[in-house]
């Protein structure tokens, strides 16, 4: 026993001890045994260092996870509670007997989004809201409509739509029946500046919802906003649903477009039930002040001139400009009548509603016409431009054919340009605080 340890721990280190004659089969012996446990220890040290590896790779990947989720500004339990409170159907007294539903509204702190969410609420369906909040107009304005809706009891998520963990979250936490899906890049002329933010949004922020909601079990039922501008440079009046759309203007008209193909897809292959709503300009309190009512009332209290666009030949623009309230009717409408998706674990088991509805006033008005009664209701002259129309994606006119709508959604907007514009400054003038002689908002 002593020779073996000698041999495999050296008295001088450094140093290999000289054999003894004739021992030859004693000296392989050594030999052999000194390979294999060299062989073992290198193995046994390889062992350690590949736990060592992946124990440190699994806490990283732990550290990571905590981060992000420490990071976000969702999540935990107490966020949890507040959806779920949100998401509650609350019958009021004296209201229809039902079940009521569960609607997820993207983009709730938007124009549309805002006046859809109250409208639930008030009827006592259940509303959970997310918006990113962008700056593509005064995130202010956001916020306060964020606040009007909190204290009506609705529950806005600060995230984006291309959030799939997010989504996935939120289908977890509650069985939403519907999503009313208003969120999106808006306007014409903005996309020539910044292209990438409708593919984000309009493309692929669609899909990332469209994939939440055919994993989601069960399937909810989608309603979301298209528009008018898919009709393009058609020069048939008024625009129809069976109409051609493969000419659109803008890139905003392009993508809203190419959502239609992409949501009857989903339709075709998951069973998800999907309606479209084609908007035509919509205006009226809290609305977005990119829009043409918007600045011109704003301009002509600061006394500014408005550019007012006219078409080839001197031919005034015209819109068929549409109450927000009768918008509201029809998206409303579009979630009582869908009709229930088909598919189960992104399966689909039959097939599933897909509708386009054209949502309008069918009373196309001039822009001259609307600055005549802007100017009427805020009691001032406005300093006109009058230019010719540049090609920035704008189309000359739009008018809507609802009879679709009408018939399949009890559909029957109410309000003229005249009775909207007038609700619209008294609002103005209530929330930014205007006091009439000055310029100053």
């Amino acid at each position: 026993m002593r020779a073996l340890e000698d041999d495999l721990f050296p008295s001088t280190p450094g140093k290999v001890k000289i054999e003894r004659a004739g021992g030859g089969a004693m000296a392989m012996n050594r030999q052999l045994h000194r390979c294999f446990a060299s062989t073992s220890t290198m193995f046994l040290w390889a062992l350690f260092l590949v736990a060592m590896t992946a124990s440190y790779l699994s806490f990283q990947s732990f550290v990571d996870t905590s981060s992000k989720y420490f990071a976000a500004s969702w999540g935990g339990l107490h966020w949890e509670r507040q959806i779920r409170a949100s998401a509650a159907v609350r019958r009021p007294p004296g209201s229809a007997a039902g079940a009521g539903m569960s609607v997820l509204v993207t983009g709730a702190a938007g124009f549309v989004g805002t006046h859809c969410s109250l409208a639930l609420r008030k009827r006592g369906d259940g509303v959970v809201g997310i918006d990113n909040f962008n700056s593509y107009y005064d995130p202010s304005l956001k916020k306060a409509r964020k606040a009007l809706l909190t204290s009506h009891g609705v529950f806005v998520v600060e995230g984006d739509i291309n959030d799939g963990r997010l989504l996935a979250k939120l289908f977890d936490v509650v069985p939403f029946t519907h999503v009313l899906h208003l969120a999106a890049q808006a306007g014409v002329r903005y996309a020539m500046e910044n292209p990438a933010s409708y593919v984000h949004s309009n493309v692929a922020g669609l899909v990332t919802l469209l994939e939440a909601c055919k994993n989601a079990d069960p399937q909810p039922a989608i309603v979301w906003a298209s528009s008018s501008s898919v009709y393009g440079l058609n020069d048939k009046v008024p625009f129809s649903e069976a109409d051609r759309t493969d000419q659109p203007a803008s890139l905003y008209a392009a993508t809203k477009k190419a959502g239609e193909e992409i949501t009857h897809s989903y339709n075709h292959i998951y069973g998800l039930s999907i309606t479209g709503l084609r908007f035509f300009t919509v205006y009226g309190p809290w609305g977005r002040p990119d829009m043409a009512y918007f600045s011109f009332t704003r301009n002509i209290l600061q006394g500014k001139p408005i550019t007012v666009y006219r078409g080839k030949n001197h031919v005034d623009l015209a819109r068929d400009f549409t109450y927000i309230d009768d918008i509201v009717k029809g998206c409303l409408g579009s979630l009582d009548t869908a009709g229930r998706s088909t598919g189960t674990g992104g399966k689909k088991r039959g097939p599933a509603p897909y509708r386009i509805f054209n949502l309008g006033n069918t009373s196309p008005v001039t822009v001259p016409t609307l600055v005549s009664i802007l100017e009427k209701h805020l009691r001032v002259k406005a300093k006109k431009h009058v230019i010719e129309m540049p090609g920035n994606g704008d189309v000359p006119f739009t008018h809507a054919n609802i009879s679709l709508a009408r018939q399949q959604l009890g559909y029957k907007p109410t309000t003229n340009l005249d009775a909207g514009l007038k609700k619209f400054v008294k609002w103005y003038l209530s929330y930014y605080g205007y006091t009439r002689g000055s310029k100053n908002l």
